[in-house]
């Protein structure tokens, strides 16, 4: 940047000449830069210049990869054009352009000029058309200059171009059933929908209303209850169905349950297709005979998934006894109850077998030990309770949780009892850490390192350094061990590659879209709910592009 600029040049995209704050900058990658050559028929100039911008804004990003595929045109048919400037009194882009006091709410009210230096982009028009993405493009008429209003001044009417044709599309019986899946419409509403689009005839011909009533009927057959349970009868089909390639070790055995409900889900490790629903019961608790129950409606013994959920849900498949006994470990015999050697003692003996009567185990075990995920979204919240109730009570920090979370009760929060985004919001807050003591500012700033380099998608190569310091600062701020801490402390070895793929996090999202199910069958919970949640998870046409999705 120049001494003389007022203003950062990199503040400022390349493409589009508008102010980029620093969260919605992009480096131009190999894929930006040919979709830039391809559209304008240039390719990106000036990278060695410090009069010119380094970077692009995330919405020249956006537009620039969709154009190449095809899903909209470029706002503009000539883009930015930038020339080293004379002075910095009147052709200068990055002095004369006032961005002081503006923020991202008031992007919009920046008046950017057009110079010499710095010229405008340039609107379509009959000779500048909306293209469509080729192979190879040129650009015949290098010396167009935009005038200030930004629109073409020379107009050709016998110019004729063969392009993009804006022309009245009528809705296919699969264009329909996903846009009902994704407006998440009841059967009565879609069929609204639907009756309303065909009195205004937007519709196929083929297209029928009356689908709606009926939506559900080829997901029934593999859906049964016996009792309050409602379970799938037929995994290898339902998955057919739902045109899945069904992969045995690419998903996991999500358990729990909720207010309403137990459930029983599969979830694809990393996330990347539908959670797939096998169970589902109003009036069943978390117990060892409910669980047993579960699995064999489901036929567990034929698949073996691996086993997602809480540390209550893994303790009842393997038999354990609840609460916080002195043997609550499944991998070894942590002794619970001896404190002096918790953070000191790391290798404890190892559990060789579950035998009820034993060392804590009531049952015998439902599923193998080494089929247990352990559950990171749980971790982390197992830390943060432990690192709250270590806090000063009077202290500035744990003042200040008050003050951001006035909603949550002071019994939760002295209980340091926070779900999955609190923990997230409190992560970004600069002003929680400030408020904290310096042995505390140690083990926060631990405790955002591990969640960041470890219990994510992204796993360092320093992260068992990483649980150390974790560790240490729990310990040196007076933190009990919990089971949670424990598994951190001796059984790092046990934690998949990327938690993030397997989290149980996935799992809790499950429970918010299969409530909206609930409520529109209002307690009548049948297999035709299961059903009906199926049908909204199947795309009928699933390469389909669309300019916004839901």
């Amino acid at each position: 940047m120049s001494r003389k600029c007022n203003n950062d040049p990199n503040s400022f995209c390349y493409v589009c000449g508008e102010l980029t704050f620093k969260k919605q900058r992009r480096n131009f990658t190999n894929l930006v830069l040919e979709c830039y050559h391809q559209c304008f028929g240039f390719s990106v100039a000036h990278q060695d210049k410090s009069w010119a911008p380094h970077v692009c804004c995330i919405t020249c990003v956006k537009n620039l990869t969709d154009w190449k595929k095809g899903a909209r045109p470029m706002p503009f048919a000539v883009p930015m054009i930038w020339t080293e400037q004379r002075d910095h009194v009147s052709d200068c882009y990055f002095c004369l352009t006032d961005i002081k006091g503006i923020n991202y709410k008031k992007k919009n009210t920046v008046i950017y000029p057009n110079l010499s230096s710095a010229i405008r982009p340039v609107s379509h028009c009959k000779k500048l058309p909306e293209l469509i993405p080729v192979a190879t493009m040129s650009v015949e008429n290098d010396n167009l200059q935009p005038s200030t209003s930004g629109q073409c001044v020379d107009e050709d009417d016998d110019f004729e171009f063969e392009g993009i044709v804006n022309e009245p599309h009528l809705i296919t019986q699969g264009d329909l059933n996903d846009l009902v899946r994704d407006l998440n419409l009841s059967k009565k509403q879609s069929e609204l929908l639907g009756s309303r689009l065909k009195q205004w005839n937007l519709l196929h011909h083929n297209t029928k209303v009356s689908y709606f009533r009926n939506r559900d009927q080829h997901f029934r057959t593999y859906f049964s209850q016996v009792g309050d349970l409602v379970f799938c009868n037929n995994i290898n089909e339902i998955m057919k169905m739902l045109d899945i390639d069904f992969d045995l070790s690419q998903w996991r055995l999500f358990i729990d349950s909720s207010k309403a409900s137990l459930k029983a889900v599969l979830l694809h490790n990393g996330n990347m297709l539908p959670s797939v629903p096998l169970a589902h019961a109003a009036n069943m608790k978390e117990t060892y005979e409910n669980m047993k129950f579960l699995l064999e409606k489901i036929n567990y013994s034929t698949y073996s998934f691996k086993i997602c959920g809480d540390l209550k849900v893994v303790a009842l498949l393997l038999g354990l006894q609840l609460g916080y006994t002195k043997f609550c470990c499944f991998l070894c015999e942590w002794d619970s109850r001896d404190r002096t050697n918790h953070y000191i003692k790391k290798t404890w003996p190892s559990r060789a077998s579950l035998v009820p009567g034993q060392k804590n185990v009531q049952y015998l075990p439902l599923v193998q030990p080494n089929n247990v995920l352990l559950p990171p979204l749980h971790i982390k919240l197992g830390l943060i309770k432990n690192f709250v109730k270590a806090m000063n009570r009077n202290g500035s920090g744990f003042l200040y949780l008050k003050e951001k979370f006035p909603k949550i009760s002071d019994a939760k929060i002295k209980e340091g009892i926070f779900v999955g985004p609190q923990i997230r919001e409190l992560i970004k807050d600069s002003r929680f850490e400030e408020k904290l003591s310096d042995i505390e500012k140690s083990a926060w700033k631990a405790f955002k390192n591990v969640v960041a380099n470890f219990l994510g998608n992204h796993k360092s190569n320093s992260y068992r350094e990483l649980v150390s310091e974790l560790l240490l600062s729990y310990q040196a701020l007076g933190c009990n061990m919990s089971l949670k801490i424990h598994f951190l402390d001796s059984h790092l070895d046990f934690f998949p590659d990327n938690l993030g793929a397997v989290s149980d996090e996935h799992g809790e999202r499950f429970h918010q879209d299969i409530s909206n199910m609930e409520k529109r069958y209002q307690g009548k919970w049948s297999p035709n709910m299961l059903a009906d949640y199926c049908w909204t998870i199947k795309r009928d046409q699933p390469v389909a592009k669309y300019s916004r999705k839901s």
